[in-house]
């Protein structure tokens, strides 16, 4: 404790005081000098103890400040009771707290990290690899022309489905890095519909799927109509893919004072019971699901559609269809 330079120059101040009290009250009267010592001695000792317990509990909180410092967060606060020394132990607490629950969220954020790492290496590894088997077979000079241009059109397929992939990872991670700065206005849902259908409209013909506009109303949002229009375009894709040739993908709107919004059904296979909590999750493939599935686009319209203050719900039975619906609260709209 007297290795603190404070304690040291408090000790010689109270001890020179209490001399010079002392040798007055001596030269005035001896019976009074030796009860002012006793007494001054009594109050320099009682101070000192003071200052030890003082110096006890300080040296705690900074050995507190070393374990919180080691990473060791599992700190009990103890005493409650008023006085400054309490405060600050009662600072160094909550500032525990907060640390501990941050190296748990950084924690998290890096299993989350090493899963979707591994999540990514596998889905690109998987189109890479089909595309250097197919890049091998066409180094064959024997092959026959037909078999050639059927390898030539799975690879550019392939490759498509890549540049898919790596954009759409590149989407997700800005919007996780809050990166994204939504420019907001007033878009009409017919708008809206017509964006999104636009590179989907050919796939439908091709399966003889009907598209079904006559839900839609005038009801309008407030919202960032680029990267909307790129989420809405995930959600009709997965209902295209899951409807059957001949099938029916129809679009309306429902607007409420609470919110407005652009309802889309399908009448495809429907998504399992196990699989409904799940469709949203990353890299996420449900029983339905088609061979060339990523998992990736539902995850992304949700992830576009909550940055916004949105919601996506969605309504399945299994055989029937499924209905999705994207809402814009009112909190939204001008």
């Amino acid at each position: 404790m007297m290795r603190n330079k404070e304690l040291k120059i408090y000790t010689v101040v109270i001890v020179a005081l209490m001399t010079a009290v002392v040798l007055l009250c001596l030269r005035e009267n001896v019976r009074l000098g030796i009860a002012v010592f006793f007494l001054t001695l009594l109050a320099v000792a009682a101070a000192m103890l003071l200052q030890g317990w003082r110096y006890r509990r300080l040296k705690r909180m900074a050995d507190m400040l070393d374990r919180i410092l080691s990473g060791d967060f599992s700190l009990d606060i103890g005493e409650t009771d008023e006085g400054e020394l309490n405060i600050l132990k009662s600072k160094i607490y909550k500032v525990t707290v907060m640390l501990s629950e941050q190296a748990q969220l950084l924690k998290k954020d890096k299993l989350l990290l090493a899963d979707a790492m591994s999540d990514i290496s596998h889905q690109l590894k998987t189109p890479l690899t089909s595309m250097l088997m197919m890049a091998e077979l066409l180094e064959d000079d024997t092959l026959p022309k037909e078999r050639r241009a059927e390898f030539l059109g799975r690879l550019h397929t392939q490759l498509e489905r890549l540049q898919w992939l790596v954009s759409s990872l590149l989407k997700l991670s800005r919007l996780d890095a809050g990166a994204v700065e939504f420019q907001k206005r007033t878009v009409a849902l017919t708008e809206l519909a017509d964006k999104a259908l636009e590179p989907l409209r050919i796939p439908a013909e091709l399966k003889k799927q009907r598209i079904d506009l006559t839900g839609m109303t005038g009801a309008a949002a407030c919202i960032d109509p680029q990267w909307t229009t790129e989420a809405v375009i995930n959600i009709l894709k997965n209902c295209l893919e899951h409807t059957p040739e001949g099938g029916t993908l129809s679009l309306g709107t429902e607007d409420n004072p609470i919110y407005t919004a652009l309802v889309i059904r399908d009448t495809g296979t429907g998504i399992d019971r196990e699989d409904l909590p799940h469709i949203f999750e990353r890299f996420y493939k449900g029983k339905n699901s088609s061979p060339d599935s990523v998992g990736i686009g539902l995850a992304m319209a949700k992830e576009i559609i909550g940055k916004q203050g949105g919601e996506i719900t969605v309504k399945s039975t299994p055989g029937e269809g499924t209905e999705f619906k994207v809402k814009f609260y009112r909190l939204m709209t001008v």
